[in-house]
């Protein structure tokens, strides 16, 4: 019995330390969220099928449809292989002004941002739960060249993105 007891207190203490390590709420992420957030969950966000290539970057957020991995047809493999019954999907953007942008997401998701054929790295992330409309969001510097933005790893299917310049 007291095995028990000490396997259910060992259980507790990993439960609260990985709850502990991502922020919970609005008020946690890094910066001011309150443009992307209004994004986000703006009732006339576009809607977009997966592979779809726009002449520029949206001036307000999308939704983005999402189908199982092996069906996204990903211009490239995601850096983070997508776990079983996840969604994936992506649109590529013709005309880009450099720029830093943050690219935020209403759920979780992994996301790979490609200018050039190549990988770029967020210059900064932030994300929390508990923040309705918006999981988490990334600064890019993005050069004037056309961009890919490709999604996986997402437990829906279908996504909302912003991806606003940054005030």
């Amino acid at each position: 019995m007291r095995v028990l007891a000490f396997l259910a207190a060992l259980s507790l203490g990993a439960t609260s330390a990985l709850a502990a390590e991502e922020p919970s709420g609005c008020d946690k992420f890094k910066w001011p969220i309150h443009r992307e957030r209004a994004a986000l969950t703006a009732p006339d966000r576009a809607k977009l099928a997966s592979g779809s290539e726009q002449a520029a970057l949206p001036s307000s957020a999308i939704t983005l449809g999402l189908v199982a991995p092996a069906d996204a047809k990903l211009p490239t493999p995601p850096e983070r292989a997508p776990k079983d019954g996840t969604f994936a999907g992506f649109a590529s953007f013709k005309t880009v002004k450099a720029g830093l942008y943050t690219i935020s997401l209403s759920a979780g998701a992994w996301v790979d941002v490609m200018q050039d054929g190549h990988f770029l790295k967020p210059a900064a992330f932030s994300g929390a739960t508990d923040c309705e409309g918006l999981r988490k969001t990334m600064k890019y510097e993005l050069s004037a060249q056309p961009v890919v933005l490709q999604v996986s790893g997402a437990k829906d299917n279908s996504i909302s993105i912003a991806i606003l310049p940054l005030e």
